[in-house]
């Protein structure tokens, strides 16, 4: 599949393009384990590498740390294909960082079987994210699990620890 946003012709001053490769595992793979397992033996298995992260991790280059019950935290560094049209990170990759770990600590908190789907996020962006960041750390955390919805709070950090971002999240639980 090759997805192409370079004109066929372009300004010598905007010199060469750029690209990115991108690798990903057939998403199959996962859902075929995921039956029997707790969320938090699911993450587990993802963490270990014993099962493939999603597909939007190899898009966004962004790997699962750890997991435990209610938390989880994924690691992501930025580059500059993220960026928008003024220099930074795009709002919307720190909301797909955040609603991943939000939607994930859910996970973590659920019976087999069960899934989840994000009702609604809020993000509180605080501070630009660059390339030049580095690695961003983002953790998710159940802040009230529930039978039909649950509730969970994310943010981003730098690897000094500076707060980026914020996020509050909702999520119906599925199947339960």
């Amino acid at each position: 599949m090759t997805i192409s946003t370079v004109p066929a012709t372009a300004p010598a001053s905007w010199g060469e393009p750029r690209s990115k490769t991108v690798y990903w595992h057939d998403p199959k793979v996962s859902l075929e384990a995921a039956p029997g397992r707790t969320g938090l033996e699911y993450l587990t298995a993802m963490v270990n590498g014993e099962i493939p992260g999603a597909p939007i991790g190899g898009l966004l280059g962004m790997r699962a740390v750890s997991a435990s019950f209610g938390e989880v935290v994924f690691a992501c560094t930025p580059d500059e294909s993220m960026y928008n049209p003024i220099g930074m990170v795009h709002g919307g990759v720190a909301c797909t960082l955040l609603d991943s770990a939000a939607g994930c600590a859910v996970h973590t908190t659920l019976a087999a079987n069960v899934g989840y789907t994000s009702i609604e996020i809020k993000v509180t962006y605080l501070r630009p994210i660059h390339a030049h960041t580095g690695e961003l750390l983002v953790r998710g955390w159940v802040t009230k699990p529930g039978r039909r919805v649950a509730f969970a709070e994310a943010d981003v950090r730098d690897a000094e620890g500076t707060l980026l971002a914020t996020a509050t999240s909702s999520c119906l639980i599925l199947g339960g």
